[in-house]
C-alpha cells in the first residue's frame, strides 16, 4: 500500500496505520522519501522490520534537482540528491526506489524533450544507478501523463530510456493511472515494458479505490499473468489529505470513505483478480 493517502513525509506517528495495514493482509508498504534525514529513515526501517512489513520507496525531483536542467550545477545537485535518497531508501529497508525522478516534476518548457535533455538525464541516471548497485537498491523509472512531465510519457519512451541507461539497477515501473491516459492499450503497454518491469502501481482512473472506476483491470492482470510478473504490486491513491498533496494531485472532492476503506477494498479487489487469473490458468491446463 502506498502511504500517500496518509502522509507526504512519514514524519507523523503512523504506528496505528502501519499495524492496521499489516493485520489487513498487506505484505509491504510503499513509502515516499523526499528528505535525507538518515536517523529518521533508519528508525522507520526498524519500525517496519519489527512489524514484519516489507518496504519499497518512491520519490521525485523538484526543478531544483532536475536531471534535464540546462544548468549543469542543477543536474549535479540532482545526481547527488538522488544518491542520498538511495542511501535513505536502503536504510529504510527498501530494495526498490521508484518514481519519475529522471526529470523535474511538473517542470515544463512548452516543447518536446530535446536530445540534450535526454542525454543529460540518461547520463545522470546511469551514475545514480551505479551508486544504487552498491546499496542493493533497484531504480524503477515511472512514466507519467503529459500534464506532469514531458520526458517519459508512454511505454515506448520508458523502454527506450531504460535501454539507453543500460544498467542492471535501472528498470521500469508501471502505473495504471498514467497508462490509462496515455496508452492505446494498457495490456500491450505492460507487455512492452515487461522485460524491464520491477514495480507495478494499481491506480484507478480517478485515483480512488481500485476496481471502482473504468480502467480495464482484467486486461492489466491478464497481461501481468502472461508476462509472468512476480514483483511487487502496490495500490496508489490520493485523497483530500494531506492537503498539500491533494492540491498537487488536483483532488478537489472525496473519492472514498476513508484511507482504511480504500486499502481493504483495494486489496480484496487485487486478490480477487489474481485468484481469477490463477483459476483460469488451471482451467486452461
Amino acid at each position: 500500500m502506498n502511504m500517500f493517502v496518509w502522509t507526504m513525509s512519514m514524519d507523523e506517528d503512523l504506528s496505528d496505520t502501519l499495524s492496521f495495514l499489516k493485520t489487513s493482509g498487506f505484505e509491504f508498504v510503499e513509502i515516499p522519501i523526499n528528505d535525507t534525514n538518515v536517523d529518521k529513515w533508519t528508525r522507520i526501517g526498524q519500525q517496519l522490520a519489527e512489524l514484519g512489513l516489507g518496504v519499497q520507496a518512491c520519490t521525485l525531483c523538484g526543478p531544483e534537482y532536475s536531471l534535464i536542467s540546462a544548468d549543469e550545477s542543477v543536474r549535479r545537485a540532482g545526481i547527488d540528491y538522488l544518491k542520498s535518497i538511495v542511501d535513505c531508501a536502503s536504510l529504510a529497508g527498501a530494495t526498490i526506489l521508484m518514481g519519475p525522478f529522471y526529470a523535474g516534476f511538473k517542470a515544463f518548457t512548452g516543447k518536446p524533450a530535446t536530445a540534450d535533455e535526454w542525454a543529460w538525464s540518461v547520463a545522470g541516471m546511469r551514475e545514480v544507478a551505479e551508486h544504487a548497485q552498491t546499496k542493493g537498491v533497484l531504480l524503477a523509472m515511472e512514466y507519467l501523463n503529459r500534464f506532469e512531465t514531458y520526458l517519459l510519457t508512454c511505454a515506448d519512451e520508458l523502454v527506450r530510456y531504460v535501454e539507453a541507461v543500460d544498467h542492471p539497477n535501472c528498470g521500469a515501473a508501471f502505473d495504471t493511472f498514467h497508462a490509462n491516459m496515455e496508452e492505446k492499450n494498457i495490456g500491450d503497454a505492460l507487455r512492452k515494458v515487461a522485460p524491464y518491469l520491477m514495480h507495478v502501481q494499481i491506480s484507478e482512473n480517478d485515483r480512488s479505490t481500485p476496481g471502482h472506476g473504468h480502467i480495464n483491470f482484467d486486461d492489466v492482470f491478464s497481461a501481468l499473468q502472461e508476462v509472468e510478473y512476480t514483483g511487487p504490486i502496490a495500490i496508489e491513491a490520493f485523497g483530500p489529505n494531506p492537503p498539500a498533496l491533494a492540491a498537487a494531485t488536483h483532488i478537489f472532492r472525496p473519492m472514498f470513505e476513508s484511507p482504511e476503506q480504500l486499502a481493504v477494498d483495494g486489496l480484496a479487489f487485487i486478490k480477487s483478480e489474481l485468484t481469477k487469473k490463477q483459476g483460469s490458468e488451471v482451467l486452461a491446463s
